[in-house]
């Protein structure tokens, strides 16, 4: 894989039908400099607003526009079906890239990413100075969908790897699966060209739906799961622009079309989870395999790639990522928090799922400072220490990778069902495990609860304030 982020060298643009929304649409790519990401931009509306390619803005439900294309929203400004555009960016890597559309939906060309890939070749790919930022797969992380039938698994691996298996169930199109191994050997031949397709059954709903308005027999793949006389074959006809009749080919196609290869669909699927799992934000390093996957998995399973993206950022930034088992030891959670002696009160943390849930320890000795006059003769660590402790903790929950959370400053306001259960004595590991229940920009709400030997010590509800200043997060 290349290490260095890439760019194109110069601007070029094409014309053509967007495939759902069948207007007319040009889109352009622009380069772009180190560490812009690939950024979508609608030139037809006013305010000029940009919308990442990131999983953060796809807009996903269970209509049937999100379960045939990826669409991202942001202010207001809808970009839909970028999963081909965003497979081309993959494919060639690249890394920084301004996309410019004169419509809501990018051109179809043949339902391929090919005519994305061929216009980014004519531009020239320029390679920048400064190093990529993959995430990089070091766990097993898995994805199930029981009730779709999807399993998706990521494993540790130093290249790209990704192997798709497809099964519909449907005796017009069997198993099949595909594999690619070498992204700058096997994309631009071996994917690329890999065109969209459907069921004959399905062309009916999608017309229904107010979807596939610019179809056409040259830009999708039509597979024939049903006799011509089951279907309104007129309104098929007129929809896809089909000069004269339609049939069902030989070879199980509509009008014969002809396969670019042989398992072109489970090559199109895998065309399109890479194009999905680009949203993660970052080229991956990972071996993917998934069986049976389509844009609403795919785009939940790249939801859970960048929450682990997002606490491997954190882990680099503040953490010896030699150390196995701890995603921030003592030296950096005082890069972390402002606190020191005696009243920096976390050791480590263990678990950490960036706005959502972690976990910290304290060993408590004998040496601690409050014991010399809290009960001397009976040392006994206050509890409000412990809440303390549970307050330091949750504060480095609110590291979520934002760039700007570094100057933000974060007042406790409130305490609220605190109880203590049982002493804690020297000798004891305390284990602070917080939840994150409600995050606004100016405020947040959390639960927390000390265990010691697996039993809950303390528990109590905070809330905390969330207010400008200078400096790490701080818990105050």
């Amino acid at each position: 894989m290349v290490e260095n982020q890439q760019t194109i060298k110069s601007t070029v643009s094409f014309t053509g039908i967007g495939l759902h929304t069948g207007k007319r649409s040009t889109i352009t790519f622009k380069p772009a400099p180190e560490n812009y990401g690939i950024v979508f931009s609608r030139t037809d509306i006013p305010g000029n607003i940009e919308v990442p390619a990131l999983v953060d803005y796809v807009v996903q439900d269970n209509s049937i526009d999100s379960l045939r294309g990826t669409n991202l929203q942001k202010d207001g400004a809808m970009i839909y079906t970028v999963e081909h555009v965003l497979a081309a960016v993959a494919g060639l890597q690249i890394d920084n890239l301004r996309v410019e559309l004169t419509a809501a939906e990018p051109p179809v060309g043949d339902g391929s990413a090919m005519p994305y890939v061929e216009a980014l070749l004519e531009a020239g790919i320029l390679e920048q100075e400064a190093a990529k930022d993959f995430l990089v797969i070091e766990d097993t992380l898995d994805f199930q969908n029981e009730k779709q039938g999807v399993d998706m698994v990521a494993l540790p691996l130093d290249d790209l790897r990704i192997t798709v298996m497809i099964d519909f169930q449907n005796p017009a199109l069997g198993s099949q699966h595909s594999g690619l191994f070498a992204l700058h050997k096997e994309f631009v031949d071996q994917f690329a060209p890999a065109r969209t397709f459907c069921f004959l059954h399905e062309v009916e709903l999608l017309i229904e739906q107010g979807l596939i308005k610019g179809g056409r027999l040259d830009n999708a793949v039509v597979i024939c799961d049903k006799e011509l006389h089951e279907i309104n074959e007129q309104r098929i006809i007129d929809t896809l622009k089909v000069d004269g009749k339609v049939f069902v080919g030989e070879n199980g196609i509509l009008n014969n079309r002809e396969l670019r290869f042989k398992n072109e669909p489970a090559r199109h699927k895998l065309l399109d989870l890479l194009g999905d799992l680009f949203l993660v934000g970052a080229p991956i390093k990972g071996q993917i395999l998934a069986a049976r996957p389509g844009h609403q998995s795919n785009i939940e399973f790249a939801r859970h790639l960048r929450d682990y993206y997002k606490k491997q950022q954190l882990t680099r930034k503040y953490q010896d990522v030699s150390r196995k088992g701890v995603v921030f030891d003592y030296t950096a959670i005082q890069r972390i928090l402002p606190h020191r002696y005696p009243f920096l009160l976390v050791d480590r943390i263990v678990e950490f799922e960036p706005g959502k849930r972690i976990v910290g320890i304290k060993s408590v000795t004998g040496n601690e400072q409050f014991f010399q006059g809290h009960f001397p003769g009976h040392p006994v660590m206050p509890g409000v220490l412990i809440v303390e402790a549970m307050a330091q903790t949750g504060g480095i929950m609110l590291l979520d990778g934002a760039d700007n959370m570094d100057n933000k400053l974060v007042y406790f306001m409130s305490m609220d069902k605190v109880r203590f259960r049982k002493p804690v004595f020297p000798g004891c590991q305390l284990v602070f495990e917080l939840e994150l229940t409600r995050k606004r920009p100016t405020s947040c709400k959390m639960v927390g609860k000390a265990y010691v030997d697996g039993e809950v010590v303390t528990e109590a509800e905070m809330m905390a304030a969330i207010v400008d200043g200078n400096g790490p997060v701080r818990n105050l």
